[in-house]
């Protein structure tokens, strides 16, 4: 029975590590806000998506420079009616809120990212 119990504390440690150690206390999310498309002065926020992708976006006057994997498309602002869309002729980078995805603008739309949540800013 000893030996049980040794085994027992030595699975649960691990876990007992992943336990706030603040009194039960976790930071809360602060979500970084896109800038109004037609602010002058350039923005650039990092995004983290699904499968540990990451784009960044430079936010600029009505135009975004999005980039993935060392790609990077110029597109311009779309007015849309509920959340965002930023274009060019072979991507499009369409969100809403806090939440993001960059896609081929092909009639397949094929997502390149998706599930983008803001991380950080970057200017």
């Amino acid at each position: 029975m000893h030996r049980l119990s040794i085994a027992v504390m030595a699975l649960a440690a691990p876990l007992c590590a992943c336990v706030p150690q603040n009194g039960g206390l976790t930071t809360a999310f602060t979500p970084i806000p896109r800038p109004s498309p037609d602010e002058a002065t350039p923005a650039g926020i990092a995004y983290l998506c699904e499968n540990h992708k990451e784009v960044t976006v430079v936010y600029a006057k009505n135009r975004a420079s999005v980039t993935l994997d060392n790609k990077t498309w110029r597109m311009e602002y779309q007015d849309v009616g509920d959340g965002f869309r930023y274009s060019d002729a072979q991507a499009q980078w369409v969100g809403r809120d806090d939440l993001a995805a960059l896609r081929e603008a092909a009639n397949t739309q094929r997502p390149l990212a998706y599930n983008c949540r803001p991380t950080r800013r970057t200017t």
